[in-house]
């Protein structure tokens, strides 16, 4: 008898802990830099050189998205309108800073982020840069530290934001508290200015160069020029006057070799050291015994240029600088990659349905929870992007399947300009001015079949009207404000 009720005891301990295992929520550790394109990674980009080795683990034990992207900006600081619509899950035309705001609802910062996981019980947190975000949004983390870390030291780089989440840790360990946490651990790198640490900027044969009148020191160790590097844009489009195109500190308006192989090597510089604080973070969860619960997503809130097609900054629609780097680990989900075509804005969707948290009435994004658990390989067929933070209406860009599309205009200057690539066959988006008098052909590749624009090649004229016609869906179905001149007005007044 004594036997027996010792068994039915034990079973009764293994059922209890089987059903407190099951309704333990899991954590959410949000990792967000600024200003990171998805090719600095090895994972996107097998020529890179940058050594991120806890980043490349997450990686290869996680979900990778071969085509996450922002959705754009209306604004030269493309940061802000990226890091709303991550907050609230909005479009990019109803966001409350967006033109048009009238379609943003009231109060929206009650349904972002950070008050929707904490009306669920969790404990929020929030360390991150400071400006050029969603500040009514950030406001709502219970635990918030904020300030701009762009320095070559621990006190003044990364490890400051790393700190701020260990300390976290350590209290919330301290204080026994057991609700499940949403951190949102952000770096202010790598965005200029590229301050690395001395010790990795030696590891990459860059300086923290100053002098705009000189061009920095050449170096072997230096990242080699990326494929689609150009001494200039080929046209004006239409926001070459930018302050990230003329005025970031230790580039200017400087695309030599010279200045952005050294610029190149100050971004991995500060990516690496990014990569050390993350290792430092996932340490601590792992010893609290708290890392097997928790979902880990690794993203930025827009690429970047640096020196691609003669650009500088982040204000352009160029796979470089329009895609984003996105992982995610996590319970259930088996390591492997899908294209996924999500944007940041379906994060919050994300978030809550991994958790069975219900998302806010205002959230429009969509839920890739089954592309991570293998169910689909997309959540969507077709994306768009805008930039339009310069002269009108700007430029504006669609993808489907392979194929992309990038229109360019200003009604002020005159500036019309079409982009046609079939990334298949043109990954890097490779234009005629790539192919100088010395290069017949891209390697592997016949003279007759160079990668360029595809615009005006007759031979692709339907593939254009087709992909013209998506793109006017598209900015009629999302509320864009704008058209071109060969679009129809639809009696849209210019804002």
């Amino acid at each position: 008898m004594k036997s027996i009720l010792l068994q039915l005891a034990a079973a009764l301990l293994l059922a209890a802990c089987t059903q407190a295992a099951e309704l333990r929520r899991p954590n959410i550790l949000f990792i967000l830099t600024d200003d990171q394109s998805p090719f600095d990674f090895k994972f996107h980009n097998p020529q890179s050189t940058l050594d991120s080795p806890t980043i490349d683990r997450l990686a290869s034990s996680g979900m990778i998205f071969d085509s996450a992207h922002h959705m754009g900006s209306f604004s030269g600081a493309v940061c802000t309108p990226s890091r709303h619509m991550i907050m609230s899950g909005r479009t990019v035309w109803h966001l409350p800073l967006s033109p048009g705001a009238e379609k943003c609802p009231p109060r929206l910062e009650q349904n972002t982020i950070a008050a929707v996981f904490n009306r669920a019980g969790y404990a929020t947190m929030r360390t991150c840069k400071q400006g050029n975000s969603y500040a009514a949004a950030n406001k709502q983390f219970s635990v918030v530290h904020e300030a701009v870390k762009r320095g070559d030291t621990d006190e003044t780089g990364s490890a400051w934001h790393a700190e701020r989440v260990l300390d976290y840790l350590g209290d919330r360990k301290a204080k026994k508290d057991t609700r499940p946490f949403f951190i949102n651990f952000g770096l202010s790198h790598p965005h200029d200015t590229r301050d690395g640490t001395p010790e990795l900027l030696a590891k990459y044969g860059a300086i923290n160069h100053k002098d705009q009148s000189a061009v920095p020191p050449t170096n072997p160790k230096q990242p080699t020029l990326p494929p689609n590097w150009l001494p200039a844009h080929p046209f004006d489009n239409t926001d070459m006057g930018v302050r990230d195109e003329k005025s970031v500190s230790g580039v200017w308006m400087h695309r030599d070799e010279a200045t952005i192989r050294n610029e190149i090597g100050r971004e991995y510089a500060c990516s690496e050291n990014i990569d050390i604080q993350i290792g430092r973070v996932l340490t601590r969860l792992e010893e609290m015994g708290e890392l097997d619960n928790t979902y880990i997503f690794y993203t930025a809130d827009h690429g970047i240029a640096i020196g691609r097609h003669g650009l500088q900054g982040k204000q352009n629609l160029y796979e470089h600088t329009w895609r984003v780097p996105m992982i995610v680990k996590g319970p259930g989900i088996k390591p492997g990659r899908a294209r996924g075509n999500i944007y940041l804005g379906d994060l919050l969707a994300t978030f809550c349905d991994l958790t069975g948290v219900a998302p806010p009435a205002t959230n429009e994004g969509i839920s890739f929870k089954p592309v991570l658990f293998g169910d689909k390989q997309t959540i969507r067929d077709t994306l768009y992007g805008v930039y339009n933070g310069g002269a009108k209406p700007g430029m504006r860009s669609v993808k489907q399947g392979d194929w992309k599309l990038i229109e360019y205009e200003s009604t002020s200057s005159g500036v019309r300009e079409t982009q046609l690539f079939n990334l298949k066959d043109n990954p890097h988006e490779l234009l005629a001015e790539h192919h100088d008098a010395k290069v017949t052909a891209v390697a592997g590749t016949s003279p007759t079949k160079l990668q360029v624009n595809l615009a005006k090649d007759p031979q692709h004229a339907t593939k254009l009207a087709e992909m013209r016609a998506l793109l006017l869906a598209e900015m009629r179905r999302l509320n864009d404000p704008w058209r071109f001149t060969d679009q129809p007005d639809e009696g849209l007044e210019s804002l």
